[in-house]
């Protein structure tokens, strides 16, 4: 039935008018920046601890960015002043097997340089502020990114443990043009587990968000929906907020937006339907 109600849905309404087309798609951009960079990191540090244990004493720590349709993952010695021990790269299909790595020493280059200071200090502020809230079985992933010349680091709670996904208990720490933190804020105020079996099928999951976190996903969670989804074999997820509701489409990674009002509307004509014995 919900696979028949989101298609009577698309085809009935559109984006709200207040949703305004850039939001969306800037949303989304942050979101793949954020995906790139996460799934870079997974790949990357299973490939530098397989095949460089001898480099694992010597490893101060990482990050990934992408460049184009190139998606890199850098490893920095544990120097005051760090230089690269290895990169290593992937393209959009992130194939481990089509992988390159270089592990020439070097120097950073300026945006790799920003992209260290600003994860560093996001770290330390992870360690020292209580803001930052700390769950057991899980760890906060600091993915710094720089995109239309605003610094900024997304932190995302995940599972050390599988058959979970977790929204929520995510940040972002905003930075100025000389990397000084400029602001920190909660995109959602509590932690939401979502557990997952490999069985497949037409699964639909949820979650809700407060006037605070706002009527749209959040670019971490798109980008949870993105890393998981593969995993999961869910088909939409749901945002719900007190007016509007998101609907994510797990297979063509786009969502779209309707009001509350619409959707109670959509499921009563839907539920008369059945009732005088129509398809659903």
């Amino acid at each position: 039935m919900i696979k028949q109600l989101l298609l009577f849905a698309t085809a009935l309404l559109t984006l709200p008018a207040f949703c305004q087309e850039k939001e969306k798609q800037e949303i989304m951009k942050e979101a793949k920046l954020l995906y790139n960079s996460e799934r870079a990191s997974w790949s990357g540090t299973d490939i530098f601890m397989a095949k460089f244990p001898e480099k694992r004493e010597k490893m101060g720590g990482y990050f990934s960015y992408s460049q184009g349709n190139q998606h890199k993952c850098v490893f920095v010695d544990n120097q005051a002043s760090p230089n690269v021990l290895a990169t290593i790269l992937f393209d959009d299909g992130f194939v481990i097997e089509a992988s390159k790595t270089d592990t020439v020493s070097r120097k950073l280059t300026p945006l790799e340089s920003d992209l260290y200071t600003i994860r560093q200090k996001a770290l330390a502020e992870v360690r020292t502020d209580t803001l930052f809230k700390h769950y057991k079985n899980t760890s906060l992933n600091l993915i710094p990114i720089i995109h239309n010349n605003k610094k900024k680091v997304y932190m995302l709670t995940g599972p050390s443990a599988t058959g979970v996904v977790i929204f929520g208990n995510d940040y972002l720490v905003e930075f100025d043009k000389n990397n000084a933190i400029k602001s920190k804020k909660v995109l959602h105020k509590n932690i939401i587990p979502i557990n997952y079996t490999d069985n497949e099928g037409e699964i639909s999951t949820i979650h809700n968000h407060t006037k605070e976190t706002g009527y749209l996903p959040t670019a971490t969670d798109i980008c949870t929906l993105l890393l998981y989804a593969q995993y999961t074999h869910w088909q939409q997820h749901y945002v719900i907020s007190k007016k509007y509701i998101s609907i994510w489409d797990c297979n063509k990674e786009e969502f779209f937006v309707m009001t509350t009002e619409a959707w109670e509307k959509i499921s009563k004509d839907s539920e008369d339907r059945k009732s005088k014995g129509g398809k659903n």
